[in-house]
């Protein structure tokens, strides 16, 4: 309930209005997405070195690209399978691409729980994903739970704001598993009796 409420107001207020501007400029979808890997990249860049409020300034910068591709590729009829894919990819490698910072960050010097935490990370969040695709493939259309990536991300970019990374990672590692759990649990039902 909180969270479709919280999305209408960001789609209203923030979306649309954008989408909105960014539709009548003639910016291609693809471009958005590219400019979001990018800020990512960024992001990651600017956590490897231990700048986190800059990085998760970045990482914001980024999660906003990813709410708009869609909806200027929807506003502008530009909605391409390829588009659609490149954005799944766009996704996975800058979510990884920020772990990966963070990961650089807790090596220098080395940091054994921090490390731990990105790994439980990363994995939770790539398995979130995968059972997505895998359900897809079942014919089983289902996207929700806890911690998807646009949960993943806030909760990141908090945690970098306060400076509680750590806790941040623990949430979000925490939360994906659980995310998992309900995505099993979900395919499990919708394929009961199936052979």
């Amino acid at each position: 309930m909180y969270r479709s409420a919280a999305r209408n107001l960001l789609s209203r207020y923030v979306e649309r209005p954008v989408a909105s501007v960014l539709a009548r400029t003639g910016v291609h979808p693809n471009v958005i997405t590219l400019l979001g890997l990018a800020l990512a990249g960024g992001s990651a860049y600017l956590l490897s070195g231990g700048h986190l409020l800059a990085g998760a300034l970045v990482l914001l910068a980024s999660g906003v690209a990813d709410l708009l591709d869609g909806m200027v590729a929807r506003w502008t009829k530009r909605e391409t399978p390829f588009g659609a894919v490149l954005d799944s990819v766009a996704d996975r490698l800058g979510e990884a691409g920020v772990l990966l910072g963070l990961l650089v960050f807790y090596l220098t010097p080395p940091n054994v729980a921090g490390v731990i935490l990105v790994y439980l990370a990363l994995a939770g969040s790539v398995m979130v994903s995968y059972l997505r695709a895998r359900s897809e493939g079942l014919g089983i259309q289902y996207s929700g739970g806890l911690m998807t990536r646009p949960e993943r991300v806030l909760v990141l970019v908090v945690g970098l704001l306060i400076n509680q990374v750590s806790i941040a990672l623990g949430v979000i590692a925490v939360f994906a598993f659980l995310t998992v759990g309900q995505r099993l649990w979900y395919i499990r039902k919708h394929t009961a009796g199936a052979r």
